[in-house]
């Protein structure tokens, strides 16, 4: 007796953002799809040349979705049910759609907690200064809450740091999380085991350094989340002072690992993922440098 194997399944995933030309997500996600010998197609849906209105349903054979700026918190309106995690944070990076119903998730914390984990294994977390409250800020921040940090927020806009502080907070009502004005560094990074960068600050066409490197000791380790280039100003300082320090290619990785997993099922291998990031990032320049 003979049979017809069953066909292949189809995975087409679209990345939805603005300005998202330049993003090395398409490449990353096909070379592990490809290496893990999965039918995967990735495209971009940049909302600049969308119509107006246009939302994830009018997306016609999409199996799924990766969002990204400006839309990770405005798209939750359009989705049928959030994780617990994606509830916690107002935010989502990852759409899973299963016979029409869509659901949201967030992989930006667990990516964050996994690169953290993998790059500067044995890294004291007691207390952690994370420079930034915005969408990678409050990932950060969330997992690091989340594994027993004490977590101290700084921004320029010391308000959106208080209201972060005050969300997590109620979200994880056993967690220590603090807000405040980007004034607090030097303090806050007196008393800090590590320091996260959590802004566009030393991503390409962003120049600069988010603090003093003067601030930093070689107690401290040190983390960007900025990807583009991978070695920032801030961690050249940082190993200049001794310090240990992971990139922002860490995170970018792991909630992209954990993205492909939701969305297909499939396991990949994030030592393979972080060799397909080095080789993209050392050929291609860009503006789109942040996790």
């Amino acid at each position: 007796m003979t049979g017809t194997a069953p066909a292949a399944v189809r995975h087409r995933i679209a990345l939805v953002g603005a300005g998202i030309g330049a993003s090395l997500s398409p490449a990353l996600h096909e070379r592990e799809a490809t290496a893990l010998g999965l039918d995967y197609r990735y495209t971009l849906l940049d909302l600049n040349q969308l119509p107006a209105g246009w939302t994830l349903r009018d997306a016609s054979g999409a199996t799924g979705f990766n969002v990204t700026h400006p839309v990770k918190q405005t798209v939750l309106d359009q989705l049928d049910a959030l994780s617990p995690e994606a509830r916690d944070l107002g935010a989502v990076n990852t759409v899973t759609v299963d016979d029409g119903r869509l659901t949201g998730h967030n992989t930006d914390h667990s990516g964050f907690v996994a690169g953290l984990r993998h790059g500067l294994s044995g890294a004291p977390l007691g207390r952690v200064l994370v420079i930034g409250a915005g969408g990678a800020g409050s990932a950060v921040a969330y997992a690091l809450a989340r594994s027993g940090s004490r977590v101290e927020v700084v921004d320029a806009d010391p308000e959106r740091a208080a209201d972060l502080a005050g969300r997590l907070t109620a979200a994880l009502p056993d967690a220590q999380i603090t807000g405040g004005p980007v004034a607090g560094v030097p303090a806050a990074t007196s008393k800090a085991d590590g320091i996260v960068n959590a802004t566009p600050i030393g991503m390409t066409g962003h120049d600069g350094i988010p603090l003093d490197p003067a601030e930093l000791a070689t107690r401290h380790w040190v983390a960007d989340v900025v990807y583009r280039p991978l070695e920032t100003a801030l961690l050249s300082a940082a190993r200049a002072r001794g310090c240990r320090v992971l990139d922002g290619g860490a995170m970018l990785v792991a909630q992209a690992a954990d993205s492909i997993t939701l969305l297909t099922g499939s396991t990949p291998d994030p030592d393979r993922m972080r060799r397909h990031l080095a080789t993209l990032v050392s050929g291609q320049e860009g503006t789109d440098g942040r996790a």
